[in-house]
């Protein structure tokens, strides 16, 4: 079989672009050791200061005026909104595309957030380029940004979508539902004393896991002080990400909590937490509870970054795998509630084996080489 190379095109906004394109990329180099394997991120100043530029303006945008982004989510969501929003975006970023495409000579190129994939779209437009072109889309829903003409394969999480997709008139066969992609570790949890034991921790007794994605957003101050309130010890693992000023309050916190609160930056640990907890406190951010999901850990879900994340949260509430506290209000009474009725932790973790697709990346894998004719 010739050699096959991959270009794999993320985006560093939060971290589950760039996770869902390092499980594509370790599958494939994992069946396929001879691959020729790149991975990009679109929104880095290597790339393209301007597109760099856009995600700082993004991240101060959830920071300071979340509203400002619900807006523009729900503008964008429409084909008059989207469609021009996403004209401008295409054209602006179709030259950094075209510049990675001519550096690495992909057979096929992978997006894994819609603004590579506009752009990928547009070049194929223009008849400049003839790789194969997939997008993962890397949400519970679509929304208008992900949707572009010549893309020859989508990803995606479940049939609803697949459905979307082809009502915007896209071929239903290069639609194919794989769910989102990580790593194929989280298959199977460790079992939990044992991960208990790779951390340091006493093996009785709940163990709370507390995540915010990359960025460590999602009130996880307020779900530690919510915690704070229970009279019964716990064990409380808090996961700040990049977000370095939440990693030294929570380490301050720790010092006078009546729980035993450790605390990481980030980390590749991830898997080890997650056997470990009795349940997770997160916002809805797709690879997080894609995660929590494949390993059959029940989550809390609150504060949701406003659009793609609350279609997170309303999908994992369906499927019953997720408790979603649609006001802070009622946060520490659902923490209560699972505490003191261990048979709802049990019914989640049962129920998340029907939504569960811990095999996500082995089958987008497979499926690129079939239409590569490899």
């Amino acid at each position: 079989m010739p050699k096959k190379s991959f270009l794999i095109v993320t985006a560093s906004i939060g971290s589950g672009h760039v996770k869902a394109a390092e499980a594509v990329a370790h599958e494939i180099k994992t069946e396929y050791a001879d691959a020729s394997i790149r991975i990009v991120d679109f929104m880095s100043g290597e790339t393209s200061w301007l597109n760099a530029f856009m995600k700082e303006c993004y991240l101060k945008m959830l920071d300071f005026v979340p509203n400002l982004y619900e807006f523009l989510y729900n503008f964008t969501g429409g084909h008059a909104g989207g469609g021009l929003v996403q004209g401008v975006l295409s054209a602006v970023m179709r030259r950094n595309m075209a510049s990675l495409v001519r550096r690495y000579q992909p057979d096929a190129v992978i997006c894994t957030h819609p603004f590579p994939a506009g752009a990928a779209s547009s070049l194929k437009a223009a008849g400049k380029a003839s790789f194969l072109f997939a997008t993962v889309i890397t949400d519970y829903s679509v929304h208008q940004m992900w949707i572009y003409p010549n893309v020859d394969m989508y990803f995606v999480a479940r049939d609803k979508m697949k459905q979307d997709l082809a009502a915007e008139g896209l071929p239903a066969g290069h639609i194919y539902v794989t769910g989102i992609p990580v790593e194929r570790s989280f298959g199977e949890a460790l079992p939990q004393a044992e991960a208990r034991q790779l951390l340091g921790l006493v093996p009785e007794g709940p163990v709370v896991l507390i995540m915010g994605g990359g960025l460590g957003l999602g009130g996880m101050d307020f779900a530690l002080a919510q915690l704070e309130k229970q009279t019964v010890p716990l064990q409380i693992l808090v996961v700040a990400g990049r977000n370095r000023a939440l990693l030294r309050k929570v380490e301050r916190f720790a010092v006078h909590s009546h729980h035993r609160v450790l605390a990481w930056g980030y980390t590749d640990q991830v898997r080890v937490m997650m056997s470990a907890a009795s349940f997770l406190i997160s916002k809805p951010g797709a690879l997080t509870i894609t995660e929590a999901l494949s390993i059959g850990l029940p989550v809390l879900l609150h504060e949701p970054i406003p659009g793609p994340e609350t279609d997170n949260a309303v999908y994992m509430a369906e499927c019953g795998t997720a408790l979603w506290v649609r006001s802070d209000e009622r946060l520490a009474a659902a923490i209560d509630e699972v505490l003191r009725q261990p048979a709802c932790l049990q019914a989640m973790r049962e129920r998340a084996a029907a939504c569960r697709h811990p095999e996500a990346a082995a089958l987008i894998v497979h499926a690129l080489f079939q239409r590569l004719g490899a």
